[in-house]
């Protein structure tokens, strides 16, 4: 989700992927998790990147959790801020590139990079940490259900005070499966776009790109697979809250204060139905965390083992798709439609990714 500082996946602009539908804000609440602002190029074209946001969580000192949707085909590094609030309205104050100038102060639609951030832009107002985006060598983007592998992490450059989260050991969601996993409540945290009525305009409940704010909801779980826990995000449902939305992509799913899930896709452009989300606590994702010294791999139950020592991260991905880019169910890439981000999502049954949020334009009409 990309845009004027707004949605990433589900948005265009600096919004966010994906944007916590119901809940409340955050504050600090999890300290330990972060807003990314990186630039990518459009896969269709592959001459210039524009800036996106995602969420990531803090897993250990210096290594930042999110999703491969949110690390492939960067230029530049990306930049981690773990400030709960970056803007109650527009102008958002999030950076730009040094080649990337502003054409419609409108829109917020700007020229974009041919380099995106550079390392000497850290720091700011923000307090904004440099890192490298790595993205799992198996991520299938959004092509096959059964190995969909959507986990990315970040390695910064300088180490974060902050307490990290700890990732959930091997068959931690198992122990939740059906019957009981309907009654059991998730907690999601992310910097995604909120979903309400906007002041102007048909008054259908649309994603919004501000406030832009670290949010956080409760769901409950509805459905398991070998790859995948699906939630339900509806703020009416009577035993959660809510659920993800754009700009949230990546995000952390917490059960029992452990991160069992990177928040990956959802069903509507609205985000008030099913969120799917990529799970942890599984061999072909706990065994890459392991190159970069995340523990984890010990069954439920069990003695952790020692942690693999740090190494190098599976590089840099090339967005693919073959979509219109139109916020339709074959768009493009994450984050690169008009505010809706649906990646190849078609091709498995899957309707738009919670993706990063574009932050070329913004929602409602607001400016970034």
């Amino acid at each position: 989700m990309a845009g004027a500082v707004g949605v990433a996946v589900l948005a265009a602009g600096v919004p966010s992927a994906q944007a916590i539908t119901g809940g409340q804000p955050d504050y600090e609440g999890h300290p330990n998790v972060a807003l990314l602002l990186f630039y990518s190029k459009d896969a269709a074209t592959d001459e210039v990147a524009f800036r996106y946001r995602c969420t990531g969580s803090l897993v250990s000192p210096t290594v930042i959790l999110t999703a491969a949707h949110c690390t492939e085909g960067i230029e530049g590094v990306v930049l981690a801020t773990f400030t709960s609030e970056i803007a109650q309205e527009p102008p958002s104050g999030l950076p730009r590139a040094a080649d990337d100038l502003i054409i419609d102060p409108d829109t917020g639609e700007s020229t974009g990079s041919t380099s995106g951030f550079s390392p000497d832009q850290a720091g700011g107002s923000f307090d904004f940490v440099a890192g490298t985006a790595h993205v799992h060598p198996a991520y299938s983007g959004f092509t096959d259900m059964a190995n969909w592998n959507d986990v990315g992490v970040v390695t910064l450059t300088a180490p974060v005070d902050a307490t990290p989260i700890a990732v959930a050991p091997l068959g931690t969601l198992d122990a939740v499966a059906q019957p009981a996993l309907n009654s059991t409540l998730f907690t999601f945290v992310g910097y995604g776009t909120r979903v309400d009525k906007p002041d102007a305009g048909p008054q259908r409940p649309v994603p919004l790109s501000y406030p832009l704010i670290r949010r956080v909801t409760e769901s409950p779980g509805q459905k398991l697979t070998e790859q995948i826990l699906q939630a339900n995000g509806n703020p009416n449902d009577v035993k959660g809250d809510g659920g993800t939305c754009f700009g949230d992509s990546g995000g952390p799913g917490l059960l029992d204060g452990q991160q069992v899930t990177v928040t990956s896709y959802g069903f509507t452009d609205n985000c008030r139905y099913i969120d799917g989300h990529q799970r942890l606590d599984i061999p072909v994702v706990q065994e890459w965390l392991a190159t970069f010294g995340i523990p984890g791999m010990a069954p439920a139950g069990s003695t952790p083992e020692e942690p693999v020592g740090p190494g190098k991260g599976a590089g840099k991905g090339k967005a693919t798709g073959n979509g219109n880019g139109n916020g339709n169910a074959n768009a493009d890439r994450p984050g690169f439609g008009s505010g809706d981000v649906r990646g190849n999502g078609a091709a498995v049954g899957q309707s738009n990714d919670r993706g990063r949020d574009d932050l070329r334009a913004v929602r409602a009409g607001q400016s970034s």
